[in-house]
């Protein structure tokens, strides 16, 4: 069993300690992502973090493959918390109900309430019957040309709901693959998906572009090169593709550094994925889930074209989804 600091959430500390916090009522698990841009990574179908009734208050645990493939799985719970009389509700979201996943858990379909998550969940045996585990499905959009599928940010979009009675609008998860939904109170009406993340990563290691990106990628040049990138991306969001090139031919030409290349191709993919969804955005405040330092650079590209933001904690959101799903079980 591998542990994670349950503060600051950096994956590979060996820190034991019970992070502080409030108990939760009941054992909940989420699974966990922290975006590549950030330079740290937790995968969805390899982990979920834990926070265990019973336990000191909010500690968290990182445990690793939940999934059938894993025979060690039912183990990975049983170690988690002691002995104890009856079966220990367990309730778990994200990548563990995906198909490679431990169980998968059949999408529910949007438009739709999220508060029928629970309604929809699948529920693994476990051999000693020592805890019940229920699986959360996802949420799926069949619509042509516009199919789409997540897995967690339904919890983390409910969280929020429950957070924020009333909210109404759109809301945004920047990450490894973004998400931007359309919510009304518990409803998600509509969302989308942007490979923004995944896309760096890409072209950072795999493309042309690598030899742009070689050395020091944090060094002062970065916020300017971001700057240039997340205004161009935000001004012509269909010109992405030709865009793209600058990172090569301002490092040839130019003298453009690493870092002012990084910056640029950070912000070029920011601003394009918001410049994309801006007949989306309106003029209301945008919630953004997710790491404070991703969030942080889409509020700076948000506020570029005069829309407010606010961050919103993942681990809170999620935590909120999962307590407000158990409640709103019919």
């Amino acid at each position: 069993m591998r542990y994670q600091d349950g503060v600051s959430g950096s994956p590979g500390s060996s820190c034991k300690q019970p992070a502080q916090g409030s108990c939760a009522l009941h054992p909940l698990f989420r699974a966990g992502r922290i975006p590549r841009d950030t330079g740290q990574r937790i995968d969805f179908a390899e982990t979920a973090e834990c926070e265990l009734g019973g336990l000191p208050a909010s500690t968290k645990f990182t445990c690793q493959h939940l999934s059938d493939r894993n025979p060690e799985s039912p183990k990975l719970l049983a170690d988690l918390a002691p002995a104890k009389a009856g079966a220990l509700d367990v309730l778990i979201c994200g990548m563990a109900g995906a198909r490679q996943g431990w169980l998968e858990a059949p999408y529910l379909q949007a438009p739709t309430d999220l508060r029928g998550l629970l309604d929809g969940a699948v529920h693994p045996a476990m051999p000693d019957g020592r805890f019940a585990p229920s699986i959360l499905p996802g949420v799926c959009q069949k619509i042509p040309g516009s199919d789409n599928v997540m897995r967690g940010e339904e919890t983390q979009l409910l969280g929020l709901a429950s957070l924020n009675p009333g909210f109404a609008g759109v809301v945004c998860m920047p990450g490894t693959h973004s998400k931007w939904a359309q919510l009304s109170g518990t409803h998600i009406e509509r969302f989308a998906t942007a490979m923004t993340g995944e896309l760096f990563e890409v072209l950072r290691t795999h493309s042309v572009l690598r030899h742009s990106l070689v050395g020091d990628l944090d060094g002062p040049g970065r916020d300017e090169g971001f700057d240039v990138g997340v205004q161009a991306g935000l001004d012509h969001p269909e010109r992405l593709l030709g865009q793209l090139f600058e990172v090569r031919a301002g490092s040839l030409l130019s003298g453009r550094q690493p870092d002012w290349c990084a910056g640029y191709l950070s912000g070029l993919l920011i601003g394009s994925e918001i410049g994309a969804n801006r007949a989306w955005i309106g003029d209301t405040e945008v919630p953004l889930i997710g790491s404070a330092a991703l969030c942080a650079l889409y509020g700076q590209a948000l506020a570029r074209i005069g829309v407010r933001s606010r961050l919103v904690d993942a681990t809170q959101a999620v935590l909120a989804g999962l307590k407000a799903a158990r409640q709103f079980s019919s």
